[in-house]
């Protein structure tokens, strides 16, 4: 359906004839010489007077209907269609501390960092996020808000895929990224507020220990869930043949146990990209929410393509009135409009 959001500007449409009608006509000073070349002589004694043809005021009168077509702002409003809300807030902290370069998770056979890994699976998991507002907090040796809380994914999931290891320092502030997050949750009025914490190390930095930040998580209702990936076993080539080794000897897993008992969320092992991606798979199925549905109309705005042909119309009209299209019909001066001259 067409919709004009300005309907009023269509009063302008008869303003070019009241002009015409209506303002005087300026008086030519005839003070001047004018000399014309026997060729300008020889070509207007031959021709007479020119004066605009009805060619060019319709294209005149089509020029100004598009450009006030344009001014009321025409508006496409679809059909409408259902969206789905719901009232979860839920923000994502991803370590991206330089133990995150350790290669130990496969996909299809070969082997990534774990930075890899969590974009993979949280692409596919901000995907099916709809109705939801996520937001992203990155942390090192810091933490930063990377991405605040909003219903804008696909931006989300870009500043993900951006992020770089070691950006925010190579230690690991576990409690300032749990501060950052309640901080962010606590103040917002709705109770879902669900904070997933995925490091797979254990606290080296930041003002604020982890517990004592887990606390104040619990008092403002913000629930945590924390995730601790890298694989329990790794084959590497030693000057000495291959080793086996614990690639994550460093995972705090007790105090990522006690953040998540002390808030109400739960703690999940991921070894592998399979056990990361089913444990995002079962969030859904832990946070049950309401879901709320409603109607919109998409509007489209078509004001460029009136606008586009009134200024392309206003074009052809000058390149006429330049003649570079002598082809086109030139009315005749009739004889009053040549003893005005």
């Amino acid at each position: 359906m067409l919709s004009l959001h300005w309907p009023w500007f269509l009063l302008a449409l008869p303003l070019p004839l009241l002009v015409y009608y209506f303002v005087p006509a300026q008086q030519q000073n005839h003070s001047q010489v004018f000399a014309p070349s026997l060729m300008m002589l020889a070509e207007q004694k031959q021709q007479g007077p020119q004066s605009p043809s009805r060619f060019m005021y319709g294209l005149m009168m089509l020029a100004w209907l598009f450009l006030v077509l344009a001014c009321t702002r025409p508006i496409f409003v679809g059909e409408p269609k259902a969206i789905t809300e719901t009232d979860r807030n839920m923000m994502l902290a991803v370590d991206i501390s330089g133990s995150m370069a350790e290669e130990d998770m496969a996909v299809r056979g070969r082997l990534i960092n774990r930075l890899q890994a969590v974009k993979v699976v949280l692409t596919d998991f901000i995907a099916q996020r709809k109705g939801d507002r996520l937001g992203l907090i990155l942390f090192g040796s810091k933490a930063y808000i990377q991405t605040p809380l909003t219903f804008d994914l696909t931006t989300l999931e870009q500043l993900l895929n951006e992020a770089a290891l070691g950006l925010a320092g190579k230690q690991t502030a576990i409690g300032d990224a749990i501060g950052l997050g309640v901080k962010r949750l606590q103040s917002l009025p709705e109770s879902n507020r669900v904070l997933i914490l995925l490091t797979d190390g254990q606290n080296t930095a930041g003002e604020i220990e982890p517990l004592q930040a887990a606390k104040l998580a619990g008092q403002a209702g913000v629930k945590i869930y924390t995730v601790g990936i890298g694989a329990d076993e790794l084959i590497k080539q030693g000057f000495f043949g291959p080793r086996r080794v614990n690639p994550s000897r460093d995972l705090d897993e007790p105090t990522l146990i006690e953040i998540a008992k002390s808030t109400g969320g739960e703690y999940f092992r991921a070894r592998n990209l399979e056990e990361l991606d089913r444990i995002y798979a079962l969030l859904d199925d832990l946070e049950e929410i309401e879901v709320e549905q409603q109607m919109i109309r998409p509007e489209k705005s078509l004001f460029h393509y009136p606008l586009a042909l009134a200024l392309l119309l206003a074009s052809l009209i000058y390149c006429i009135q330049q003649g570079w299209f002598k082809w086109l019909p030139m009315r005749r001066a009739t004889n009053k409009e040549k003893a005005n001259v």
